[in-house]
């Protein structure tokens, strides 16, 4: 019988992201292993797309996490907001997906490239992987140019998606590439199959070290 839970919330109010959090979450959902379970934070902003939109979350997503029964927590968005916060707020084990992608992607490849929504995001992920001291395995990050709601428009988005993924690859040369937003899942297998290198979903990485660690508790 499956013990406990992963509670995978999408810090923003827009639920078609969450819908594709959940389609990503699929695969991992085990039989007899902990459920797997994702929500849509309705406070949030419709797109988490700026530092004060991230910042705006915090407390919010604090909440959640004190108050919840759940095994583990991912925070599905790529400014991994709150997660200091929140792990300062529980015993239980926090994720965020920048922090989970970012060393998923360095077991698959020596540098990696991460594709970002919003130029205006790419600072804020930067100084990220510096506190992480990963700022040297970067190969580049590039936008798209896309706001998250733009991002389920599904032809523009690969066009746009493959273009700036073969950039990376073949200009920066990264050879693991990281998507560097939670809206971004339903495209992973596709865009790996056409650059012929790794792929990472962030989210999905961070659901696996939930995972991991949820089943390890288990099995004291």
């Amino acid at each position: 019988m499956a013990t406990g839970e992963i509670l995978v919330i999408n810090p923003n109010s827009n639920p078609e992201v969450t819908a594709g959090l959940d389609a990503a979450m699929a695969p991992l959902r085990l039989e007899g292993g902990p459920a797997i379970r994702c929500m849509t934070l309705e406070e949030g902003p419709y797109g988490i797309e700026s530092q004060a939109d991230a910042a705006a979350v915090v407390l919010p997503l604090r909440r959640v996490v004190t108050s919840s029964e759940a095994s583990a927590f991912v925070i599905a968005c790529y400014s991994d907001p709150g997660l200091m916060v929140c792990r300062e707020a529980t015993t239980k084990p926090v994720f965020g997906i920048a922090e989970s992608g970012t060393l998923a992607a360095l077991q698959r490849g020596d540098r990696f490239g991460v594709v970002a929504i919003l130029e205006r995001s790419i600072p804020g992920h930067l100084r990220t992987l510096r506190q992480q001291g990963l700022a040297a395995r970067l190969a580049g990050e590039r936008a798209l140019e896309l706001t998250v709601a733009e991002l389920a428009n599904e032809d523009r988005t690969w066009d746009k998606l493959l273009r700036t993924a073969l950039a990376l690859r073949d200009e920066d040369r990264a050879n693991a590439i990281v998507l560097g937003c939670a809206g971004m899942s339903r495209y992973r297998a596709r865009l790996e199959q056409a650059l012929g290198i790794a792929v990472i979903d962030p989210t999905q990485a961070a659901a696996v070290a939930a995972l991991g660690t949820v089943l390890l508790q288990n099995a004291r």
